[in-house]
């Protein structure tokens, strides 16, 4: 008789992703021990199963808060992705019929710009954008749950989420940054923007989502450690071409 040795995971911890350039959520393998990075797998987070690919491996080290985490539930099977794909098909329509809806309630100050079906299509959710912090959606929420037959969910995300979902390009002729690598967003102050020289006028540093803009991270620190061992301006130095002074 054959033996088959099923080779040990790495760790007990896992990084899955539910959505292209979104953050690794942290699961434990549980008893699904023949998963690897790039698999696909069923997990039932608090907003019901989902499901979701590893990504990688994570140290113990690296996971906070592991009372209380969730495991794998299992690998998904060729049924699951199939029905994944059905179920996204659907989602246009149910945006566009989301927002016909919205103007039948007289809802204005808000912008939807995405439905997403859990894999199951047991669970639907809608994000929109508002600065009307008094906007009720509950009675759009109700008209879409009966519309849809399933749980809808409406999701507020801010200005720089909205720039996320619709992509395109920006003033530097490049794909937005946040479209296409960046997979969460870092504080951007203005004083990044005051050391690396850049003008403050709001077309320079400001991008499309009306935010400053993410590209000021990038190069921040390598300026700071820079101008730690550059010459101030108005200081004479030295050059091969004789002695001048720094002017910027």
């Amino acid at each position: 008789m054959e033996t088959v040795t099923v080779a040990a995971v790495p760790t007990n911890f896992v990084g899955i992703r539910f959505q292209k350039l979104v953050k690794l959520y942290h699961f434990k393998v549980g008893n699904t021990k023949d998963i690897a990075p790039g698999d696909h797998v069923i997990v039932e987070p608090r907003r019901g199963r989902q499901l979701g690919q590893v990504i990688a491996f994570i140290e113990p080290e690296q996971v906070h808060n592991q009372r209380g985490m969730r495991a794998v539930e299992r690998k998904a099977n060729p049924r699951d992705l199939v029905m994944k794909q059905v179920w996204e098909a659907k989602e246009l329509d149910c945006l566009i019929t989301c927002r016909e809806r919205a103007a039948k309630l007289n809802i204005k100050d808000a912008k939807f710009v995405k439905a997403e079906y859990s894999f199951d299509g047991s669970w639907l959710t809608f994000s929109y954008a508002t600065e009307n912090k008094k906007l009720d959606i509950r009675p759009l929420q109700r008209a879409l749950g009966k519309i849809f037959r399933t749980r809808v969910e409406m999701r507020l995300i801010g200005p720089r989420d909205v720039a996320k979902i619709l992509g395109g390009h920006v003033a530097c002729g490049a794909p937005r940054c946040c479209s296409t690598f960046l997979t969460e967003f870092s504080p951007v102050s203005i004083k990044m923007a005051k050391a690396q020289g850049i003008s403050l006028s709001p077309q320079e540093i400001t991008g499309m989502c009306g935010r400053l803009r993410c590209c000021l991270v990038f190069e921040y620190e390598q300026y700071v450690e820079a101008k730690k061992t550059l010459p101030k301006r108005g200081k004479r130095i030295g050059t091969p071409h004789g002695v001048g002074r720094v002017k910027d």
